[in-house]
């Protein structure tokens, strides 16, 4: 057992992935997305072709009577929008909050125009009013919703009151009762509000996965850009060798040309043995880059734990790396990733922990486990099936220390990468364990 301690230091520590938010931009929990004008231009098209067609259907295949010029004009205002937004703005382009609220809430009042017409919330098509909200609720911010919802709500319950006849035969015969009306406005108002929170909702987990795994792909690229350095090595080495070895023939002429012991002699000499210390350190890196350095590339559970443990050794927490198993202790293979994840839930045991975080390797002839436990709050019971979820807080706030999220979502797909499983639970010491196992062979040089 070693207990990792030292003195406080007035830098501070490497936080793990804490900032990865701030470095690849602003989360998709505070930026919400926007729609393409090609979109809503789409949407309205449809809209059109479908309200002509109910127009249609009713007056020559029902045969009701209805202002059908007036029905015309309303639906000739959408085609007239349509062509001006078609000719004057591009269509490639993510319109603004404030432009998608204007063209959505024209849409609103076309509806409620056309409705007003024929029969006001009595109209089987009075249910459309959710469209426009439902699609603001997966694309717009919040206050884009909130305005639009209101508006809808204000131009359905005008409706109740004041609109045309129902076309129905004979001409105002069919009447629903004033409190059969507000029925149909609540069921309105009902179906937008959860099918807009279902919407809003669902969206939003799927932007804060999509962010979160792009995230863990520039994480995972970085790490394959450092292990290729290697390689990158060994290649400068070879395309370095041919002009030192020029410059060393150089040198050796110059040797031979000047006067023995003169300066030009004393700069020639030190030309040549330095192109050969160059050489012989191109040569290293050309073989570093093939074959690997064994004393860095393997490593026992114990020496990884310290090495993951080291960043946060100056936090003012006592940190106690255990090793013990069955059978020869394991070798394992350097692996960037597997370092990243171990930091980053170190990093949090830090934050929560009050005094103590223990990190333990056990191990058996099959297989490896590592834990991180501290003595902490622990974690919310409240959100124990979302633990390992972007995004989800997984640990009780404390005055120094924030919630988990999106690193420890990257710190476990880095994990399973590895070939191992993530586990979260209680720890011994009161706080919080995070439980990884791995095969052994999966982790051997």
């Amino acid at each position: 057992m070693k207990v990792l301690n030292t003195v406080p230091l007035d830098t501070a520590a490497l936080r793990g992935f804490g900032g990865i938010a701030a470095v690849m931009g602003e989360s998709p929990v505070a930026t919400m997305g926007s729609l393409r004008r090609q979109t809503l231009v789409t949407l309205r098209w449809g809209a059109i072709v479908g309200q002509t067609l109910a127009l249609l259907i009713v007056s020559q295949l029902l045969g009701f009577h209805y202002p059908l010029l007036a029905c015309g004009l309303a639906i000739l205002g959408s085609v007239l929008v349509n062509i001006a937004v078609t000719v004057f703005m591009p269509l490639d382009r993510r319109v603004s909050d404030f432009e998608a609220y204007m063209q959505l809430g024209f849409d609103l009042w076309q509806l409620a125009g056309l409705l007003w017409l024929t029969g006001g919330i009595t109209n089987p098509f009075a249910i459309l009013f959710l469209a426009p909200v439902v699609t603001a609720a997966t694309t717009l911010s919040r206050w884009v919703v909130l305005a639009l919802g209101a508006m809808a709500l204000a131009l359905s319950f005008s409706l109740i009151f004041f609109h045309q006849p129902l076309p129905w035969s004979p001409a105002g015969s069919f009447d629903l009762p004033l409190i059969f009306k507000i029925g149909i406005w609540i069921a309105i108002f009902v179906g937008s509000s959860f099918t807009s929170l279902y919407a809003w909702r669902t969206t939003k987990e799927s932007r804060e996965m999509a962010f979160a795994l792009t995230t863990t792909e520039a994480m995972l690229a970085q790490e394959q850009k450092l292990s290729a350095l290697g390689g990158l090595a060994a290649a400068a080495a070879h395309e370095l060798g041919t002009p030192l070895a020029t410059i060393q023939v150089v040198a050796k002429e110059m040797s031979r040309e000047v006067e023995p012991g003169s300066p030009l002699a004393e700069d020639a000499a030190l030309i040549l043995s330095q192109s050969l210390r160059c050489r012989e350190i191109l040569e290293q890196l050309a073989q570093r880059g093939d074959q690997g350095d064994m004393m860095h590339d393997v490593l026992s559970p114990e020496d990884l734990l310290e090495e993951a443990a080291e960043p946060y050794i100056a936090r003012n927490k006592d940190i106690v790396v255990i090793g013990h198993g069955e059978g020869p202790e394991p070798i394992l293979r350097r692996q960037p990733e597997l370092l990243y994840a171990l930091k980053n839930y170190i990093d949090n045991a830090v934050d929560f922990a009050e005094s103590r975080i223990e990190l333990s390797a056990k191990w058996d002839k099959n297989i490896l486990i590592i834990t991180v436990d501290d003595d902490g709050p622990g974690f919310e019971t409240a959100l124990k099936g979302r633990l390992g979820q972007p995004y989800a807080n997984t640990r009780e706030r404390t005055r120094t220390a924030g919630g988990l999220g999106l690193g420890v979502f990257i710190s476990g797909t880095l994990i399973e990468r590895t070939g191992g499983k993530v586990s979260y639970a209680r720890s011994p010491l009161g706080g919080a364990r995070v439980k990884a196992v791995w095969p052994r062979d999966r982790l051997s040089p």
